[in-house]
């Protein structure tokens, strides 16, 4: 099986690429990134192509030629609302992947249905209100997006996930491929995560599995689990809250 992956440089993508890594079904791995990956590089796995991509609103022939096969993406390319603009924030967190969702439509077939994962967030809404966040109306403005693309496309099956507290703490072989945090966000990071680890566990959203889960929902599994109070439904589109991710991925068995 071959998979796409962006943002492997990211929290969340590089436990993703660590799942992906350690699945021995997944056949290929296409990282698409503007810069060598690291991570990459260090395993050594001849399933891994990480293909240098500077412009995330194009997809030529060629680039697609190296991504035939390929049935499933996680879309893990991110960047926080803090660190830039309004206009570049929309660019990255939605221009982007509605860009790669239009191109990779022509990967999918009628044997073989295009699995595209979103990796959205805590927080986000379709229904945005006077004073949503920029995060959480671009964010849901994507998901709709997304579902209107798979209400176009029997074949492109998109879906959304929406972590919440992302952590790394226990995910060994990760840390030294993810960007330090400020002193001021570890700090924050000290006072919060205890509570969020063993008295907010539905918010909590740990590495190791999410990122074998997200891997797993871009192979087309648990296709068959996806009506739930806890997942959303816009046509066929589902979004997957944090506590569906818990649920399904079996960290929490109620």
């Amino acid at each position: 099986m071959h998979l796409i992956l962006t943002g492997a440089t990211g929290l969340v993508g590089s436990g993703v690429l660590d799942a992906m890594i350690k699945m021995k079904d997944i056949t290929k791995i296409s990282v698409l990134a503007r810069r060598p990956v690291q991570m990459a590089e260090d395993a050594k796995d001849p399933r891994i192509n990480v293909i240098i991509h500077q412009d995330f609103t194009k997809y030529d022939a060629d680039l697609l030629s190296q991504l035939k096969g390929a049935t499933g993406c996680v879309w893990a390319l991110g960047i926080s609302q803090t660190q830039v603009g309004k206009e570049e924030y929309v660019k990255i967190t939605k221009d982007y992947a509605l860009a790669a969702s239009e191109a990779f439509q022509t990967l999918a077939s009628e044997q073989q249905p295009f699995n595209f994962v979103y990796v959205s967030g805590g927080g986000a809404t379709t229904q945005p209100g006077r004073f949503s966040a920029i995060f959480a109306r671009t964010k849901g403005e994507t998901e709709l997006a997304l579902a209107a693309m798979r209400r176009a496309n029997p074949l492109f099956h998109a879906s959304s996930v929406r972590p919440a507290f992302v952590d790394a703490a226990s995910h060994d072989a990760i840390k030294p491929y993810i960007s330090v945090p400020s002193a001021a966000l570890r700090a924050a990071g000290y006072v919060l995560a205890p509570g969020i680890r063993y008295g907010l566990k539905s918010m909590w959203s740990p590495t190791p599995e999410l990122g074998r889960f997200l891997a797993e929902v871009a192979m087309g599994r648990y296709k068959d689990q996806l009506k739930a109070k806890d997942i959303q439904m816009e046509g066929e589109f589902p979004i997957l809250e944090n506590t569906a991710f818990r649920r399904l991925s079996g960290l929490d068995r109620s």
